[in-house]
């Protein structure tokens, strides 16, 4: 079975945030697109937090504009179909977060979107030496596959979190 390949970070040196999902699944490999699943609430979410929205190029110039980061935890790993359960983890190959870091200095805050990117995160990249400074917090997945959270849920969620006073 082939790799699933994921995106690099839609992110400005000046990012304040960094969202992290698992691995783009197949509709966003697809489409090359972050969150290009039509049900996924990611988008819904950055238009009422920052009042995003318009064509895929737009909404990622309007993240970077709020200092907002984009990023995988993985690089690539064999996933067939787009479950976050089905990524084989001896196949998957992390992205480079030490140097990410490096040149992102302003990150205060990692978020995981879901509970799968927060557990690669602690599997592979841990040891990454983040700074004592930088809050990581795991939030609900915006994934349709995760229904049992209303969308309400989710966005009060993401927005206690992305619209905090110290960032």
């Amino acid at each position: 079975m082939a790799q699933s390949e994921g995106f690099p970070a839609v992110a400005r040196a000046d990012a304040r945030i960094l969202v992290l999902g698992s691995l783009p699944g197949a509709r966003s490999i697809a489409e090359q697109q972050y969150y290009a699943h039509p049900q996924n609430a990611f988008w819904p979410i950055m238009r009422e937090l920052f009042g995003i929205e318009g064509d895929y190029a737009f909404r990622c110039r309007q993240l970077l504009e709020n200092r907002v980061a984009l990023w995988d935890v993985l690089q690539s790993s064999v996933r067939p179909g787009s479950m976050d359960a089905d990524i084989e983890i001896g196949s998957a190959i992390p992205n480079d977060f030490r140097g990410f870091l490096a040149e992102h200095r302003d990150v205060r805050l990692i978020v995981f979107n879901g509970k799968k990117a927060e557990q690669l995160f602690a599997r592979f990249a841990r040891a990454e030496g983040i700074a004592d400074d930088v809050t990581q917090l795991g939030l609900p997945s915006t994934s349709p596959a995760y229904a049992s959270l209303r969308f309400s849920g989710k966005l009060a969620a993401w927005r206690a979190a992305l619209t905090s006073e110290e960032l």
